[in-house]
């Protein structure tokens, strides 16, 4: 795969270690259909095959990231229950994989996050938003159950009270209570949104691999017992111990030689 490529749905691209993916599907607000979902499927197969490709950036196309299912790609399917549970566990594949990536994602989020489109956000590790932009879980709208990892994202973010009512009420969300709820990291104006994004991005790139890798699978797992947990912390420092990337940062501390890796990251002005 090139560093940039545009499918029919979405396009990608590749820069100095960080992927974009871009949904491009404007005139439907960037709705999903079967057609995007595999585009992505494949995109992140091909993310996990490239370990240069060290950090990844979701957004939208025009003023909107994800409005959520094409209902009326929906309303032409003919399936019964089977089919139904079996197009599910199809569509998940790919979109799902951003759960357990290895490598951090960001999603910029302008416009609407609605239905799949907010549960799509909910899979990053960092959400960064205009202050247009909104959310909705619009499941309930159209008498159907959240997806696309919602169950398991949205009560880690905001609890299980606020995701109860998030999810059954079906109510929008503005991006300045999606921040005081904890689901959005930073609010900033649409210009500047991509570039934020990108800048973030240059400082993750740099971080360790295998750091961020088990960072990510605990946090995952940490509805697990404690003793589990504490078992999962001693492999998983065990094993970043043990790379090069680790004996160099102590060398560097030790030599007063500023680290690769820095944070907090300097707000684009």
């Amino acid at each position: 795969m090139a560093n940039e490529v545009a499918f029919k749905r979405i396009h990608f691209e590749v820069q100095n270690q960080v992927g974009t993916l871009t949904l491009c599907n404007s005139q439907k607000r960037n709705a999903f259909d079967l057609l995007m979902r595999e585009e992505i499927g494949r995109v992140m197969a091909h993310i996990r095959r490239e370990p240069d490709i060290r950090v990844l950036i979701i957004t939208g196309e025009g003023e909107h990231f994800c409005s959520g299912g094409d209902l009326r790609n929906m309303a032409s399917l003919s399936l019964d229950n089977t089919g139904w549970h079996q197009r599910m566990q199809d569509l998940h594949h790919g979109l799902t994989d951003l759960l357990t990536l290895d490598r951090p994602v960001i999603a910029a989020v302008d416009g609407a996050a609605a239905g799949a489109g907010f549960s799509l956000a909910l899979m990053a590790d960092f959400v960064l938003a205009t202050h247009r932009a909104h959310f909705c879980m619009s499941f309930m709208k159209i008498g159907l159950v959240p997806d696309c990892g919602a169950f398991f994202t949205l009560p880690r973010a905001v609890g299980i009270q606020k995701a109860r009512e998030l999810m059954l009420s079906a109510r929008d969300v503005s991006a300045a209570e999606a921040m005081q709820l904890g689901i959005v990291m930073e609010l900033h104006e649409p210009e500047t949104l991509m570039a934020r994004a990108r800048h973030m991005a240059a400082s993750l790139a740099l971080a360790s691999p295998t750091a961020t890798s088990l960072i990510k699978r605990t946090l995952s797992s940490s509805s697990h017992h404690l003793s589990a947990l504490l078992d999962m912390e001693a492999a998983g420092q065990a094993l970043a111990a043990g790379t090069q990337y680790h004996q160099q940062a102590v060398q560097r501390f030790l030599n007063k030689t500023p680290p690769l890796f820095q944070w907090p990251i300097k707000a684009i002005q």
